[in-house]
């Protein structure tokens, strides 16, 4: 791990935090919807991304990983702000940035993340597909037949649990009597390991690796990264209802972990840092000045519904266009 490389995901970590924590500010001020921090994902995202290829891999997110797939493409951020403020637009990351946009409904991603790594497969081209789920999808069907089928296809696939501590208010311990999210892989045929979600530099390797076995041929590999939430599940959630402050004290900041790891490499000082914050709440502001400035015709929220518009909802756009 090359001192440049080190500083590059350090970067994008401290972006990462600033972003999100700047679209939970917007949807306190009633100008973003529901959305979910990263606190505490920040190295596994970031770490996850440095390994990839961004121009031969496709990233599938579920709801918090935007803000620190950066190295994909500038306009993930700007299509992930569009998001949240509720345009169209931010509902499609156009080519060649090879990210999905948020997925909410839980482990709906793994399905398209395996067949699109068939698809490739079958195609004969190099990459691989990386999804992000978390602990609480590992309870839904549509991850355990995506994996099965990753597995006898030897699709080139990575599959990257968050075990964050917490699906919304329900811990890990009742979501599973397995010993650990990696050991599901056993049933599917494919290698799976636990790696602390915390440490950027060690979701790089283990990604890294994943990745070369995938593009080998080897098929897939499922990555537990074990981390801890931070924050509220989302900007709906109250997690001083359930989290207990002890458990949340001892948690581990992953800035924190890295910042120390440039402090041992003699690469950080506290004036480098501030200028970085600085240029990512810019690069923010300018997001969000650019989303809240595109055109947005109140009536395209008829768009997209449906494939061929029920009559009911043709009627529906007709009533609300001759009030407007």
């Amino acid at each position: 791990m090359t001192d440049e490389l080190v500083t590059s995901m350090f970067v994008d970590m401290l972006g990462a935090r600033l972003y999100s924590q700047r679209v939970f500010n917007l949807q306190r001020q009633g100008r973003a919807g529901t959305n979910a921090p990263i606190d505490g994902s920040e190295a596994l995202v970031v770490g996850a991304a440095f390994a990839l290829n961004p121009t031969l891999d496709w990233i599938l997110p579920q709801y918090r990983e935007l803000v620190g797939l950066e190295r994909f493409g500038s306009d993930v951020l700007d299509r992930y702000v569009l998001y949240c403020i509720g345009h169209p637009d931010g509902g499609h990351i156009p080519a060649p940035t090879r990210v999905w946009p948020p997925q909410i409904s839980l482990a709906t991603q793994v399905p398209h993340a395996v067949g699109l790594a068939w698809g490739m497969k079958q195609a004969g081209e190099e990459g691989c597909t990386l999804v992000f789920l978390g602990d609480g999808s590992t309870s839904e069907g549509d991850f355990y037949e995506a994996c099965n089928f990753a597995g006898v296809l030897d699709a080139p696939v990575i599959v990257v649990v968050v075990n964050n501590g917490w699906a919304i208010s329900t811990p890990t311990t009742s979501q599973t009597r397995a010993k650990n999210f990696a050991e599901k892989s056993h049933a599917f045929g494919f290698p799976g390991v636990t790696v602390d979600g915390t440490d950027a530099i060690a979701v790089y390797e283990a990604v890294a690796d994943a990745r070369s076995r995938a593009v080998a041929g080897a098929g897939p590999t499922l990555i537990e990264a074990v981390t801890y939430r931070l924050g509220p599940h989302t900007t709906a959630d109250d997690p001083t209802r359930y989290v207990p402050p002890d458990e949340l004290n001892a948690a581990k900041d992953p800035i924190e972990v890295m910042r120390s790891e440039m402090q041992r490499r003699g690469l950080w000082r506290q004036e480098w840092e501030d200028d970085i914050v600085s240029q990512a709440d810019a690069r923010m502001e300018k997001a969000v000045v650019a989303a809240e400035a595109t055109p947005l015709e109140p009536s395209e929220m008829f768009n997209h519904v449906y494939d061929q518009p029920t009559p009911r909802l043709v009627r529906q756009r007709s009533e609300f266009e001759a009030k407007s």
